[in-house]
């Protein structure tokens, strides 16, 4: 049954996802990362030392899949005044941010990851969607 947000599936519990075994044969591999009506895909290059994020989504969600570098991820419930939990996440992990979760992300080294969202990233309603929070 759909969440209020059309959503069909509960999200997941944890924040890294594991990824499914690949199928490799003598073509290649292939990798399934996420299934879910995703509406924007974007890749993401992030400098050493660089942060991103420092929000939350009202109604946003989105898998990030770390192609390579990794991710320093902070995350804590919209709000809270709690110290963020902080998340290593490494090329070939896969972690998820719900709605309503402020979130940051620094990098340790020069990174690539690959964004899967519920919503599109029109300037002018993601900018709706999002509040900026100083968490890290």
């Amino acid at each position: 049954m759909p969440d209020r947000n059309g959503d069909r599936e509960p999200w997941p519990k944890e924040v890294v996802i594991p990824v499914e075994k690949p199928y490799v044969d003598a073509r290649g591999v292939i990798q399934n990362l996420v299934e879910a009506d995703i509406r924007m895909a974007v890749i993401i290059t992030s400098k050493k030392g660089a942060v991103r994020a420092n929000h939350y989504h009202k109604t946003d969600w989105h898998y990030c899949y770390v192609l390579s570098g990794s991710i320093e991820y902070f995350h804590r419930p919209a709000g809270s005044r709690a110290a963020p939990e902080r998340v290593l996440v490494q090329a070939g992990q896969l972690f998820f941010t719900p709605p309503m979760v402020e979130h940051a992300m620094r990098f340790p080294e020069e990174t690539v990851f690959l964004t899967l969202s519920r919503n599109a990233r029109d300037h002018e309603a993601y900018e709706a969607d999002v509040v900026r929070v100083q968490l890290i």
